[in-house]
C-alpha cells in the first residue's frame, strides 16, 4: 500500500521507511505455488471472478491493541466441505497453506527492521455446507496475530512442536471466535494421563462392500447386472451394513484415488468445466459414498425457463456427455457407490442470469452408469434410477416434458 494512503503519521512513516522491504513480500509470494489461487486483497469474501478487478495492495503497518503490527489480508479460493472438515481443521489448512508462507516471507523481509511488534494475517476461504437441505457456499475468515519474537522462532525452526508452541503465544480466530489450531500441550497431557474407557465389543467389519441399492421398479426393461437391481433386503436377511463414511475413511479413500482424480481434472477440463476451488471429493450419501465432481454448466440464453427445464438441458447438453469419459477412469470399482455431478447452471451472457445460478446435482449409482455407457438404458432411465437435486431438494425430472417447458415435479 502507498504510504500516502495511511492517515496515521507514525504508520505512514514506517510504510515509507520500509517500502522496499514490504515490496519483497508479494515478490516472494509470487514465486510460491499455492494449492488454490491466492490473492492479496484489501477486501475479503470476494468471488473469484471479482477479485482481479479489486485492489490487491494489502501489506501495511497497522495497530492492534496498542501495538504496531504488519497486517496482510487476502482471499484464498479453496472450498472446504463442512461435513468432512471441522472448523479447526479448515483454519489449520489455511494456516499451513497460506499464512505460513506469508509469515516466512514477512519475517525475512523485515528481519533487520525495528518494526513491527507483531504480525497480523486475515485470510478468507470458502466453505460448502447444506442448510435446511439446500447446498450453499460461504466465506470464512481466519485471523492470526503473532508476536514478532514468536514468529521468528517459528520461521527459524524445523521442529513441529516448537512451531506449535510459538503459535500458542499468539491469537487465532475463526469468524471472530477464538480457536486453537492444535490441541494445547496441557490438553494433550490430560488426555494421555486419563484412564482409558472400556471398549464395548463390536462386530467384525464386513469383508465386502455392500452393493448399491437401486429400486427394481425404476429399472424395468434395463439390462444391468443382477447385483445392481436386487432389493436392499432380501426376505429373511438382515440389512447390509452401511459403508464406513467417517471423515477418516473418506480421507483415506481420497488419498488412494488422488492421482486418478488429478488425471480426470487434467484430461476432461475442456468439456467438464471443473470448479477450480472445489476439487473432486468423496462424500457420504444414502449410506454409501459418492464421488462429487463440481462443475459449471453454461447454457444459451434461449434455454431460459423453469429450473426443471434448466436441469433437463444441463443433463442432455453437458452431463450426459461426461458419463462415459468419467466412468472410464473407474471401471470395476467396488469401494464407492456412485458419482455426483454437482453443477452450477448459468445462462450465457447477461448480468441477470449471472446473479441467479441454479445448483443441480445428478447422483448416479455406478451400475446404472455402466448400463448407460453400454447403451443398455436411456438417459431418462438413468435419471429415474438416480437422484436429482435442485437447490438441495430432490425432484422428479421428465426430460422431454421439462425441455418442452412443462413443470414436472
Amino acid at each position: 500500500m502507498a504510504p500516502e494512503e495511511i492517515r496515521d503519521p507514525q504508520l505512514r512513516a514506517l510504510q515509507e521507511k520500509y517500502r522496499n522491504e514490504l515490496k519483497l513480500i508479494p515478490q516472494t509470494i509470487a514465486a510460491h505455488e499455492f494449492p488454490y489461487r491466492f490473492y492479496f486483497s484489501r477486501r475479503l469474501d470476494l468471488a473469484e471472478k471479482d477479485q482481479p478487478r479489486n485492489d490487491q495492495r494489502s501489506v501495511q503497518f497497522d495497530r492492534y491493541q496498542g501495538k504496531i503490527v504488519l497486517k496482510i489480508t487476502g482471499n484464498y479460493f479453496a472450498s472446504y466441505s463442512a461435513e468432512l472438515m471441522k472448523p479447526e481443521e479448515r483454519a489449520r489448512e489455511t494456516y499451513q497453506e497460506v499464512m505460513l508462507p506469508l509469515l516466512r516471507a514477512a519475517v525475512r523481509a523485515l528481519e533487520h527492521a525495528d518494526a513491527p511488534q507483531a504480525f497480523a494475517f486475515e485470510i478468507s476461504h470458502h466453505v460448502r455446507r447444506k442448510v435446511l437441505g439446500v447446498s450453499s457456499e460461504s466465506a470464512e475468515n481466519v485471523v492470526l496475530i503473532l508476536p514478532r519474537a514468536s514468529a521468528a522462532r517459528l520461521v527459524n525452526s524445523a521442529d513441529l512442536r516448537t512451531q506449535q508452541v510459538a503459535i500458542f503465544e499468539g491469537e487465532t480466530y475463526l469468524n471472530a471466535a477464538p480457536i486453537s489450531l492444535w490441541p494445547r500441550p496441557e490438553e494433550v497431557a490430560a488426555k494421555e494421563t486419563a484412564p482409558e474407557a472400556p471398549v464395548a465389543p463390536t462386530a467384525a467389519p464386513a469383508t465386502a462392500a455392500p452393493a448399491p441399492t437401486v429400486s427394481p421398479r425404476l429399472l424395468q426393461g434395463i439390462a444391468v447386472p443382477t447385483a445392481a437391481v436386487k432389493p436392499a433386503v432380501e426376505p429373511g436377511q438382515k440389512p447390509a451394513a452401511p459403508r464406513d463414511s467417517s471423515s477418516e475413511a473418506l480421507k483415506e479413500l481420497q488419498k488412494s484415488y488422488q492421482s486418478t482424480l488429478d488425471r480426470v481434472v487434467q484430461d476432461l477440463e475442456a468439456q467438464a468445466h471443473f470448479i477450480r476451488y472445489a476439487p473432486p471429493a468423496f462424500i457420504p450419501f444414502h449410506n454409501g459414498i459418492y464421488l462429487q465432481l463440481s462443475l459449471t454448466t453454461t447454457l444459451p440464453r434461449s434455454a431460459a425457463g423453469s429450473q426443471y427445464r434448466l436441469a433437463a438441458l444441463a443433463f442432455d447438453q453437458h452431463i450426459a456427455h461426461l458419463i462415459r469419459p468419467v466412468l472410464a477412469y473407474f471401471k470395476d470399482r467396488a469401494d464407492f457407490d456412485g458419482i455426483d455431478f454437482s453443477t452450477t447452471v448459468r445462462l450465457d451472457g447477461g448480468e441477470e442470469a449471472e446473479a441467479s445460478p441454479v445448483a443441480i446435482e445428478f447422483l448416479f449409482p455406478l451400475p446404472l452408469m455402466t448400463a448407460y455407457a453400454a447403451f443398455d438404458c436411456t438417459g431418462q432411465q438413468l435419471i429415474d434410477g438416480g437422484y436429482v437435486l435442485i437447490n438441495g431438494e430432490r425432484v422428479g425430472l421428465n426430460l422431454q416434458a421439462a425441455e418442452a417447458g412443462a413443470l414436472v415435479q
